[in-house]
């Protein structure tokens, strides 16, 4: 039998905030800039979930730092012009911090800019532990930042519930043994989520709410 879920790790971009247009609009300005039209927005959709310096690595060695720190610098302007929330996240957590569920944040971007996210949207008062890309040695699928954000929380794997929008959190939920649950709305469409057999695929976040009700029965 499943132990009670009492704790939920959540991915941050496309999962709880709506960085979509943000993450693509950057990742255009460095493709423009550097493979003058090369890319689409759709060809900048296979970049998105792993850490900056893992993709641009892949593209160009030779100038992986030049092209993260252009990418990051375009972010940051314009991040708070470009985010935006997903209907029902704000009220999901509310009740989540109301009925004494420990939450945190696991994400493979800085810990500053998942902050600076979480303030923008006000969501920050529901979260005491961050787990950025820039507190772990090994980013997500492995499991070390989730064991660091349920050791900081002082929960359990068979506790807790891994949610995402990228094979990265599935993957580094049953990495770390938590349950784990997929978002429908995450921009490489729900089918190709649901290939990495999340436990649960959530239609809507309050669809969150039931399922940790339901969880150890």
């Amino acid at each position: 039998m499943n132990k009670r879920i009492d704790t939920v790790l959540f991915d941050l971009d496309g999962t709880l905030i709506n960085t979509n247009e943000l993450i693509i609009s950057s990742f255009m300005h460095v493709m423009d800039h550097y493979y003058p039209d090369e890319y689409t927005r759709e060809d900048v959709l296979q970049f998105m979930g792993p850490p900056l310096v893992d993709s641009f690595q892949a593209l160009n060695p030779d100038k992986t730092e030049e092209m993260v720190n252009f990418y990051r610098e375009y972010n940051f302007k314009v991040h708070d012009e470009l985010v935006t929330a997903f209907d029902g996240v704000d009220e999901t957590v509310k009740a989540l911090h109301d009925r004494g569920i420990k939450m945190a944040i696991v994400s493979t971007k800085r810990h500053d800019m998942v902050v600076k996210g979480l303030k923008l949207m006000n969501l920050d008062q529901y979260f005491d532990v961050v787990i950025g890309l820039d507190d772990v040695t090994h980013a997500k699928p492995h499991p070390e930042p989730l064991n660091m954000a349920l050791e900081a929380l002082g929960s359990t794997a068979d506790q807790a519930i891994m949610v995402g929008d990228n094979h990265h959190d599935i993957e580094g939920g049953h990495n770390a043994g938590t349950r784990t649950a997929g978002v429908a709305w995450t921009s490489k469409g729900r089918e190709y989520l649901a290939g990495f057999k999340p436990d649960f695929m959530l239609e809507e976040m309050g669809d969150l709410l039931k399922i940790i009700e339901e969880s150890g029965s």
